[in-house]
């Protein structure tokens, strides 16, 4: 199996069905670092109105948001510095003039790590100080330890995606809750991929009663990544079959929006036990750099805990092929 080929079956309790696959480009390129400062310092200034700034609103605006002179003048820098920055020169900005564009911007904690891993990349500096992860277009195995605290979660889906959003391992009762996007081990396919399950089939929306929700989640947790390594060849790949094939990925990813995962609750509606309301964890695998742990539960004695103790049982009957989870387990876009 090669990185770019399609996955053309799923399973989805127990029947295969064929989902269109539409390839798209190979982005060799690389992200322009310039152009992703530039966008997303222009389109935080845009959201950010004079009101809310505690600027006075008199004159008109030719623009939405604040001006570059209104802005420059909340960070303390000169009108000719903050447009320099803004045209994508960020590269050898201080710590404290980025905090202070972050203030007058009033970026949330998401948007401020953005805009400095944004500046350590112009600088050549891997995110957090960490040397780049290697460039490889196989997907090393979790670690053992890692599958097996998994594995005793037996009342809670639980799986580990990458930096790239692949599933790359999961516990029983996620592979029965994922059946509409886990692909069969007979059938081929490449790892199974949660941006490309939104965003490219139609399964999604029936799983995701919140589908634009998810799809604004799902974006801005690729900017957060992309903007950590721009150089990324796999990420950029991705990216550019997602602006290819989905209009909505396209417009959303031009909103330069980011947003880390953290906690809190979504709804699923799941084709054999209906609709629940579950909550979430986000846990970092510290050991295995670009990779978290998700791990869903339901409130104890609510009608979700119920369906998800009918779905535990659904997956005891072998009803979900096991297929599924040696091929999240144990594929790698090279097999």
């Amino acid at each position: 199996m090669r990185a770019g080929e399609s996955l053309p079956w799923r399973v989805l309790a127990g029947h295969l069905r064929t989902v269109a696959a539409t390839p798209g480009p190979t982005y060799r390129e690389g992200m322009d670092n310039r152009a992703e400062v530039r966008e997303f310092l222009m389109s935080r200034r845009a959201k950010l109105t004079p009101q809310q700034a505690g600027l006075p609103v008199g004159g008109s605006r030719r623009v939405p948001g604040l001006r570059r002179s209104e802005v420059a003048d909340l960070a303390g820098v000169s009108v000719e510095y903050y447009a320099k920055l803004e045209r994508g020169a960020i590269a050898g900005a201080s710590a404290s003039v980025l905090d202070a564009l972050s203030r007058a911007l009033q970026l949330d904690e998401t948007e401020r790590r953005h805009l400095l891993d944004l500046a350590r990349a112009a600088d050549g500096i891997p995110a957090s100080g960490r040397a780049r992860r290697p460039r490889t277009t196989s997907l090393a195995p979790v670690r053992e330890s890692t599958r097996w605290m998994m594995d005793s979660l037996a009342g809670a889906i639980a799986f580990v995606r990458d930096q790239h959003q692949n599933m790359v391992a999961v516990n029983a009762l996620g592979r029965a809750f994922y059946a509409p996007m886990l692909g069969s081990e007979d059938a081929g396919g490449r790892t199974p991929n949660l941006a490309r399950f939104q965003f490219l089939d139609p399964a999604s929306r029936d799983f995701y009663p919140d589908w634009e929700l998810f799809a604004q989640m799902c974006v801005g947790i690729l900017r957060v990544e992309a903007g950590r390594d721009p150089h990324d060849p796999i990420m950029q790949e991705l990216i550019g079959e997602l602006s290819t094939c989905s209009d909505t990925f396209r417009r959303l990813w031009g909103q330069h929006d980011v947003r880390t995962h953290g906690a809190g609750t979504k709804r699923f509606v799941h084709p054999v036990v209906g609709e629940m309301e579950l909550a979430y964890e986000e846990l970092a695998l510290t050991a295995e750099p670009g990779r978290v742990m998700l791990v869903y539960t339901a409130e104890p004695g609510s009608p979700s805990a119920e369906r998800l103790r009918l779905l535990a049982s659904w997956a005891a009957s072998e009803r979900v092929p096991q297929g599924a989870a040696r091929a999240v387990a144990r594929r790698s876009p090279e097999q």
